[in-house]
């Protein structure tokens, strides 16, 4: 189906900075929503439920993914996210531009959903910057930080999958490409059919 609005989809390894840059654009572009998932890890730091994400039992994320409630679901480090088809089909259906953090296999189960999704890839300028961010933020634990770094490999292999990849260097730079990309994909053709039609019409352009 050709949704009014549009789907974004940002994946990235631990530590790339996807989270920070989608939480900026959002800022930035009243337009574009947040789409929350599920998971059955614990919040962390300030995290909240229902803002960052929904955080469900294993067995509430059980009955949900019985009950064909996700779009997507997958297993990453150890916990499982899933995505609500029906929070994301009712907010493009009504023209708004929906954001989605996720990990790459669910990107890619996406893609064959919502043929007309973008899918972006956050990579991060060098092992050891991605070490070294990982080690900052102080959340994990060494054993942690080291099945990060080897899910990243895992991760970033598959790069080619998506649309467009952002290398997140200098953080201005990455979120001004960031916003490049939402702002290209609404001036393509069809998107700009559907936002105006009647202009479209006016013209006799088809």
């Amino acid at each position: 189906m050709d949704y009014p609005g549009n789907l974004f989809v940002v994946a990235a390894p631990s530590g790339a900075g996807k989270s920070s840059l989608v939480k900026a654009l959002l800022e930035l572009d009243s337009h574009v929503q947040p789409s929350v998932s599920h998971t059955t890890r614990a919040p962390r730091g300030q995290e909240k439920h229902g803002r960052e994400y929904f955080f469900v039992s294993q067995g509430e994320f059980d009955a949900m993914a019985g009950a064909g409630a996700f779009l997507e679901w997958a297993h990453v480090h150890g916990h499982r996210y899933g995505t609500s088809r029906r929070a994301i089909e009712e907010r493009i259906s009504q023209g708004a531009d929906v954001v989605l953090e996720i990990d790459f296999q669910g990107a890619i189960q996406i893609k064959r959903i919502f043929a007309n999704a973008v899918l972006i890839f956050i990579l991060p300028p060098s092992w050891e910057e991605l070490r070294s961010r990982l080690e900052r933020r102080g959340e994990d634990a060494a054993d942690v930080i080291e099945l990060r770094l080897k899910n990243a490999a895992l991760e970033m292999a598959q790069a080619h999958e998506f649309d467009f990849v952002i290398i997140n260097e200098l953080f201005e730079r990455a979120l001004f490409d960031l916003k490049a990309i939402v702002h290209a994909q609404r001036l393509k053709f069809a998107a700009q059919r559907r936002l105006n039609a009647q202009v479209f019409q006016a013209l006799d352009i088809v």
